[in-house]
């Protein structure tokens, strides 16, 4: 990997996560640009020092590795496959990385019209959230071909401090969809276990840090998941329903998650997002 030069990456989708990262990368001496729909999201980004393309086909243009951070499916294949998407304006040889959260169908359905480009296609969703794209500390977990994998590096590690290959394209978003499961789940339970110990006389806070030393400890209860918005968590829900179904199995703990989740939110007047995936 020490072998590999420094790509030039463009990021599709500036918002939460894309900016942070591209701030990073431009720090350590990336050449970066990016693009994004929203307008506020341009501003923020020019604000920040980087470069900006009128489309995801001009950023593919001049980008030796293109990010793919939009919030659902129909986004992913807007940005990758629309006249003006990143497929319209890559060469041969060049990396597409689909670091959005996705169902593992929908990356092995892409395979092909990027390779009928000659355009390599690698699955890496990333977990950790947004203070972890700040600082460098994400996790990435990769699908496709090691070869591909190896020439992200470079980016990929200013980026994240674990990166794991998992297989072939579309086990990267397996790995993602079975950790969402789990953070869903343990934030679930540690809400209600936090709600009982209270109705018990115990004092919220001392009871959650408590926990942190004990068997139930986990990432949702220590860094107060329940305190943020969980906006995706129904996405993400659905995206294992779904792969399960496929793959014939019932899930009956993810099916009481989901119903939870979904109360969680009413109860806080929490919005939801688009379930296209």
């Amino acid at each position: 990997m020490a072998d590999e030069p420094l790509p030039r990456v463009g990021i599709v989708g500036l918002g939460r996560m894309g900016l942070p990262m591209a701030r990073r990368l431009a720090a350590a001496g990336v050449t970066i640009a990016g693009c994004d729909t929203d307008s506020a999201a341009v501003a923020a980004a020019r604000a920040a020092g980087i470069g900006i393309a009128a489309t995801p086909a001009d950023l593919a243009r001049s980008s030796d590795l293109v990010l793919i951070l939009v919030g659902s499916e129909s986004q992913v294949a807007a940005a990758l496959l629309a006249d003006d998407g990143v497929l319209a304006g890559d060469h041969p040889g060049s990396i597409v990385a689909i670091c959005s959260t996705v169902a593992p169908s929908f990356v092995t359905g892409l395979a092909d019209r990027c390779a009928g480009r000659g355009v390599d296609l690698l699955d890496a969703p990333l977990a950790r959230g947004e203070q972890a794209a700040r600082d460098g500390s994400l996790l990435v977990y990769a699908g496709g071909d090691a070869a591909v994998l190896a020439r992200c590096r470079p980016a990929l590690d200013v980026l994240a401090e674990h990166v794991f290959l998992l297989g072939g394209l579309g086990a990267g978003q397996a790995a993602k969809a079975v950790n969402n499961m789990l953070l869903w789940a343990c934030m679930t339970a540690s809400v209600e276990g936090l709600e009982l110990g209270e109705a018990l006389g115990v004092d919220r806070e001392a009871l959650r840090a408590a926990l942190g030393f004990g068997s139930g400890a986990n990432w949702a209860l220590t860094t107060r998941a329940d305190e943020r918005p969980a906006f995706w968590a129904e996405k993400d829900l659905a995206i294992v329903r779904a792969e399960a179904a496929a793959a014939g199995l019932t899930l009956p703990v993810c099916e009481a998650v989901d119903s939870a989740i979904r109360a969680f939110k009413r109860a806080r007047g929490l919005p939801s997002p688009p379930l296209d995936c």
